[in-house]
């Protein structure tokens, strides 16, 4: 008998017995509907958070004035001088595994455009910060080596800031007022999001650092260095390089403590990422258990079709059927079984995916790999809690079959 026949006339048996079949169906059906959109809501925080991880920066190592104690805290955050330029010239020329280098003097400020105003982030930095923030340009251009040398008054803005500025007017060319200082606009970042700490990144104003220094400031020292290492894996050779350096040049004695903090942000970001996946894995098999649930009620229903069906097995054994033909007809039954309550599983995860994502306003994210895996399960429910039933149908004696009623 041909595959195509032989789930032909397991679709006409379970017929017979609609009712207990249907139910059979939905308990697989629910079962791969809810691991569907288990993992489909993990997949959506486990992407959420690998694009904050892109956004984050090229490799990129970050080292603040001012120490940080065991508890997270950091001390003298502003105004401290315990890094200047010449720390992050000699971090560009002396650690060979730092690709690029930007220093970094931040602050609040108010930036004034005709009757507008905002309240946002300044950031004065050299011309590689859009490579190792990884940034890209939505308008106009980014400074050069030559305006930073020159300390000239243009400035790059976030999204944020032309949104509340501008509107929907055009901002290349313009001149907004940043505190006092009279500032040209020459392009506008790529919109980013908020970073993992919830702040809005692109609610900032980019200028060259020395602009910054001698016309905002009024200082000499930064308050960030930020790098971008070789690679990756070169990032924690280039920590314990930079480490070294830094305590060099800051004269520092063996059991003092630093006076900066030598950062890398990936890290905290991998340790979410894995706490994501993790997660995502535990919840789906969590969600899978009722398929097992499922599993066990075709193994009942194929239980009780053996024994309702005792006296046909044994009319078909004494004909001629092999045990092989009995056995593959049962099987074909329960896998008939899951197969349906898989195709109508992946409709309840896609329906209950959505659901989720308006409703409750969870994010969602569906994938191949998703509906794959549901299916591989329900089939698998199938062949593995329906062997058992067929197998114990296939080893039935013939003249027992036939004195049955």
């Amino acid at each position: 008998m041909n595959s195509k026949a032989l789930f032909r006339e397991a679709f006409v048996t379970l017929t017979r017995n609609w009712l207990r079949s249907v139910l059979t169906i939905l308990g697989i059906s629910v079962g791969v509907g809810a691991f569907i959109c288990v993992v489909a809501i993990g997949n959506a925080g486990t992407s959420k958070i690998e694009d904050q991880l892109q956004n984050l920066g090229n490799n990129f190592v970050w080292i603040e004035a001012g120490s940080r104690a065991r508890n997270g805290m950091r001390a003298g955050a502003r105004g401290t001088r315990s890094l200047v330029l010449s720390d992050a010239h000699a971090i560009s020329e002396q650690v060979p595994l730092i690709r690029s280098m930007s220093p970094n003097v931040d602050g609040r400020i108010q930036v004034v455009y005709g009757g507008e105003n905002w309240a946002t982030q300044y950031r004065g930095v050299a011309p590689e910060f859009v490579q190792i923030r990884r940034w890209g340009m939505r308008l106009g251009t980014f400074f050069t080596a030559a305006d930073v040398e020159a300390a000239v008054p243009v400035c790059v803005l976030g999204q944020t800031v032309v949104d509340n500025l501008f509107g929907t007017d055009e901002p290349i060319g313009m001149t907004i007022r940043v505190q006092n200082l009279p500032c040209k606009v020459i392009g506008v970042l790529s919109a980013k999001g908020f970073s993992a700490t919830g702040q809005d990144q692109d609610d900032v104003v980019v200028m060259p650092f020395t602009t910054v220094q001698k016309r905002i400031a009024g200082t000499f020292w930064l308050d960030d260095i930020f790098c971008s290492a070789v690679s990756r894996d070169a990032m924690p050779e280039a920590t314990v390089q930079i480490t070294g350096l830094l305590r060099e040049r800051h004269h520092m004695n063996p059991g003092e403590d630093d006076d900066f903090n030598v950062r890398r942000p990936e890290d905290l970001i991998q340790a979410q990422l894995a706490t994501s996946r993790i997660m995502t894995i535990l919840l789906g098999s969590i969600a899978s258990l009722s398929l097992l649930v499922g599993g066990i009620g075709i193994m009942n229903i194929m239980l009780v079709s053996v024994t309702q069906r005792t006296r046909e097995i044994g009319v078909r054994l004494a004909v001629g059927a092999t045990e092989w033909d009995v056995q593959l007809q049962f099987l074909s039954e329960a896998v008939a079984l899951s197969m349906l309550g898989g195709v109508l599983g992946l409709l309840a995860g896609i329906l209950s995916s959505v659901v989720v994502e308006h409703l409750f306003e969870f994010p969602t994210k569906l994938t191949p790999e998703v509906f794959a895996i549901g299916s591989l399960f329900a089939a698998s429910v199938g062949i593995l809690f329906g062997y058992y039933p067929a197998r114990k149908a296939s080893q039935l004696d013939p003249i027992q079959g036939l004195r049955y009623e």
